[in-house]
């Protein structure tokens, strides 16, 4: 039994729900960075480790998202929806740490905000692309 295609959405309902997403997701990605930095530089004793090579580390995958991102490519914001969850885990996790209850989840909801802009964009700027190409 062949299956029916929904038809896609208006190009006039697509157009700002892509820009708000991609706000959303640009402010999630701008905010857990900030967050990342300013914890391991300013706030937690990491007993003699250098700060600037575990921030290097927690924000490496962020980095190689960062130029797909920025340009608003679909698939950098689908990839961006798998890496993320490593910083909702880390903030999971580190919420049940004595004393880091609220980096923890400042944590969560910074990659929750990234991980649903990140989606959203994904699915809606797909859409509108295949929208403009003509498909109904």
């Amino acid at each position: 039994m062949a299956r029916k295609n929904k038809p896609l959405p208006p190009v006039e309902w697509l157009l700002p729900r892509v820009r708000l997403s991609r706000l959303l997701s640009l402010a999630g990605f701008v905010a857990l960075v900030a967050l990342l930095s300013v914890w391991y530089l300013l706030i937690v004793d990491l007993h003699g480790a250098r700060p600037w090579v575990i921030l290097g580390v927690q924000l490496l995958p962020l980095a190689l998202l960062a130029p797909g991102l920025l340009l608003g490519n679909a698939r950098a914001h689908a990839w961006t929806c798998y890496v993320v969850n490593l910083y909702f885990i880390q903030g999971v996790v580190t919420a049940f740490e004595p004393g880091r209850l609220v980096f923890g989840l400042l944590e969560v909801g910074t990659s929750l905000l990234l991980f649903v802009g990140a989606l959203l964009y994904t699915r809606w700027k797909f859409q509108l692309d295949r929208r403009l190409a003509g498909e109904s």
